[in-house]
């Protein structure tokens, strides 16, 4: 399938084989199960998938791309929604999804953010990022990539790094080394993900600040105690539960 990559989508298309299987492997998928992909580009990973499951969901944004792609596959086989990501509404595909795909690197924070909208109905996501970003998504404490979205993803996900990806395995080649995260659901932490999500702003504004001068007085503003907080730490060294702990006093106290 020929295809000239776009920048303003982001497109890096893996061919390695290997890395294919590799991915497919981590995946298990199995028929009957509701897999969906997100930008199926070119379709190696497609092809891979859909040898070992009768039929996929799938997103696309690229006009051009949803054309050859429904040249290529029965419709019987993929289910192709030509829609954005960001805006697609994963619930109607049904209950138990488990999502995949190579992503755009310039949506994946925003898009895994937004698959919290959809995180009763989901069960699992694996996906290929940036490594950077799969290093922030499953840091801990003290850990030099812990942030906002780790924190935020861990609440309703079980994260961790199958393996990185070089390179040379896409065409082009980005700047960058990959990873491929798998993100399994667990009972949320938190009952609110926007709470958390402004608590963590406001926590993680200024990094090398100690709390007391950054979340502590935010809190208090909400009229919220920040019972069992150290003021005098920096947000990179507070527990996730911790966090957790004070977003749902935030959700409780309607004012997040």
């Amino acid at each position: 399938m020929n295809h000239r990559p776009r920048k303003r989508f982001g497109q890096h298309f893996l061919h390695d084989r290997s890395v294919i299987e590799a991915i497919v492997e981590a995946i298990s998928p199995c028929a009957g199960e509701r897999v969906v992909e997100i930008g199926p580009g070119l379709g190696a990973l497609t092809d891979a998938v859909l040898a070992r499951v009768p039929v996929i969901d799938a997103v696309e944004l690229d006009r051009d791309l949803v054309a050859k792609l429904r040249a290529r596959y029965p419709s019987e086989r993929l289910r192709l929604h030509a829609d954005d990501a960001l805006r697609f509404d994963f619930g109607a595909l049904g209950p138990d999804l488990r999502l995949i795909g190579n992503l755009p690197y310039n949506i994946s924070s925003p898009l895994l953010v937004r698959t919290l909208d959809f995180h009763p109905r989901i069960r699992d996501m694996h996906f290929m990022l940036q490594r950077e970003v799969v290093d922030r998504i499953v840091a801990r404490p003290g850990q030099p990539d812990y942030g906002r979205l780790g924190v935020l993803l861990q609440a309703f996900f079980d994260c961790e790094s199958v393996f990185d990806v070089a390179p040379q395995a896409f065409t082009p080649p980005p700047r960058v080394w990959s990873a491929v995260v798998r993100m399994n659901r667990r009972e949320p932490a938190v009952r609110d993900a926007g709470a958390l999500s402004a608590l963590l702003a406001a926590a993680f504004s200024q990094r090398r600040k100690m709390l007391r001068g950054t979340l502590v007085p935010w809190l208090a503003q909400r009229g919220i105690p920040a019972e069992g907080l150290d003021p005098t730490a920096r947000p990179e060294n507070v527990e996730p539960e911790r966090y957790y702990a004070l977003a749902e006093r935030l959700a409780a106290s309607g004012r997040g």
